[in-house]
């Protein structure tokens, strides 16, 4: 019988056909990889390293003092490595010796050595290394491991955040800023290096200011009695601005940047809290043009202001003056603004109008002292890396107005607003003082002190200090050096730095600013 009851086949074929069957090749079984589910990332680690680095910590008594920077407790993975570098760390600020033995008693004095592995586990971390040898770069490897976790978990943040609409936009960007600097500085570390190439550096800048006729070996700023004092604004440094308010702080740092950027042709940036971009670009005409701030106001001017308004504004046209008019701005979108100005613009000097407005937001502080305290730290800090004076103007307190006589109101360090910070980063503090102001028109001598203004260089890190006088047009807003003022009818003109000839001009009220300008004019300016 067959399985076919159906119908019958041939015993013959059927037993070809089976046989065929048998000689017919298996078939071929593909066995396929088995793919994991997709378990996630795991954060930057380094655990091999991390081991290699503590034993080596607990074979050489050196070890520790080369590592000292570059870590600290959370810079390990592992919470149990953390415990036990945090013992080592213990031991050498006591100034112990730092070895298994010591490292365990430590541990266990602490309550912690069960959280750390116990003490078989502290002996094994000395059996994985041989020496100390490659230690420091084993340490810089777990350091950046660490950073990029730091990294990872903030971004995380802010991607979480940024998906909450209840949180604010601008608020969340300054928070993210704040956080990301402090980020940043962790990791800001500057090797220590041989005196020789310092000489160096410092014979060549003595050169070079020794081939100088001026005698400048920074950022001349136009006013001759002051780059006496300073020898023009010195790179890497913070200057502070400081008087009590009307005394022309504005005015005074207006006119130096049109110096600077007139007659010396170097670019400026100035951040400005307190004005618009419109309103500084006024006080600029008013101060090149010579023509009152009331006829710019009101458009009211006479056919002589409206010929000295066309024929002098084109000089600010291509200035190298910079503006920004961000309202509270915050030490970390200034340092990427200063950043990109240097980088793309070459700019030379910053001027910021003024630190009280500028906030640190995105870190949290006690009280205002100490949020100006952080500004100015990181003012200084951006000098020093950007490698250009920073200046920055700042208010001083009523203690002046409360004290009497003609000495009694020249401003001193203690008058410095909300912070004794300002004094301490400041590289050089300069007091704006105008005894005309306080209604005393005559000195001891009797000299007539109207329209005299003094700048008084008070703390100056590596210089003298003194005052500069100079003369305060407070028609036009501006500060000029004593010897360019009219007399009568008739003046003369100081020598240009692009112009050595000395030049008489007719009747007319000031050109004391007009000497940047002579050497683009085959005309006489026309005030």
């Amino acid at each position: 019988m067959n399985n076919f009851p159906n119908f019958t086949v041939d015993s013959r074929i059927y037993k070809k056909i089976m046989e065929k069957a048998k000689r017919k090749p298996a078939v071929k079984v593909v066995e396929k990889a088995v793919v994991a589910p997709d378990i996630g990332k795991l954060p930057p680690q380094a655990r091999e390293l991390e081991e290699a680095v503590l034993g080596a910590l607990m074979l050489e008594k050196d070890a520790y003092s080369i590592v000292s920077e570059i870590l600290k407790p959370e810079s390990f993975y592992d919470p149990t490595h953390q415990l036990v570098y945090g013992a080592i760390q213990g031991l050498a600020m006591q100034q112990k010796p730092v070895d298994v033995l010591t490292v365990v008693e430590e541990l266990k004095r602490q309550g912690e050595l069960d959280a750390a592995g116990g003490a078989v586990y502290v002996a094994e971390l000395s059996e994985k290394v041989a020496s100390a040898a490659h230690i420091e770069y084993h340490a810089r490897i777990i350091a950046q491991k660490y950073l990029a976790r730091e990294l990872i978990s903030f971004s995380s943040e802010v991607s979480q955040h940024a998906f909450d609409e209840t949180v604010d936009v601008d608020d969340l960007m300054q928070e993210t800023e704040g956080r990301l600097f402090e980020i940043s500085q962790r990791n800001v570390k500057k090797d220590v290096i041989q005196i020789n190439p310092v000489i160096k550096e410092a014979m060549n800048n003595i050169q070079l200011a020794a081939n100088r006729k001026d005698g400048m070996s920074g950022l001349p700023t136009g006013f001759k009695e002051l780059d006496k004092l300073t020898s023009g604004w010195q790179n890497s440094d913070l200057v502070i601005i400081a008087a009590r308010p009307a005394m022309g702080k504005t005015a005074f740092v207006l006119s130096m940047a049109k110096n600077i950027a007139l007659d010396f042709e170097q670019p400026v940036a100035i951040f400005s809290l307190e004005m618009s971009n419109v309103q500084l670009v006024n006080r600029l005409i008013v101060n090149v043009c010579q023509i009152k701030g009331e006829s710019i106001k009101s458009g009211r001017l006479s056919d002589d202001e409206w010929e000295r308004l066309d024929k002098n504004h084109k000089f600010l046209y291509n200035a190298p003056i910079y503006i920004d008019d961000t309202p509270s701005l915050s030490v970390f979108e200034l340092r990427t603004k200063a950043r990109r100005l240097v980088r793309e613009h070459k700019v030379k000097v910053l001027i910021i109008d003024y630190l009280q407005l500028m906030n640190a937001s995105g870190m949290s502080f006690g009280s205002r002292e100490q949020e100006v305290s952080m500004i100015s730290r990181s003012l200084k800090g951006l000098a020093k890396e950007l490698n250009i004076p920073i200046i920055a103007l700042s208010q001083l307190n009523r203690g002046v107005e409360t004290r009497q006589g003609t000495e009694g109101k020249r401003p001193q360090l203690a008058d410095l607003r909300e912070s004794g910070a300002i004094e301490q980063d400041a590289d050089i503090v300069c007091f704006i003082h105008r005894p005309e102001y306080y209604r005393i028109t005559e000195d001891e001598r009797g000299n007539s002190l109207i329209g005299i203004a003094e700048i008084i260089v008070a703390k100056h890190r590596n210089g003298p200090t003194g005052i500069a006088s100079m003369r305060f047009d407070n028609e036009y807003a501006r500060f000029k050096n004593l010897d360019d003022y009219a007399v009568g009818q008739k003046y003369v003109e100081r020598p240009s730095r692009m112009n050595n000839q000395v030049k008489n001009t007719g009747q007319v009220n000031d050109v004391s600013d007009a000497s940047g300008f002579l050497s683009q004019s085959k005309e006489p300016l026309p005030f």
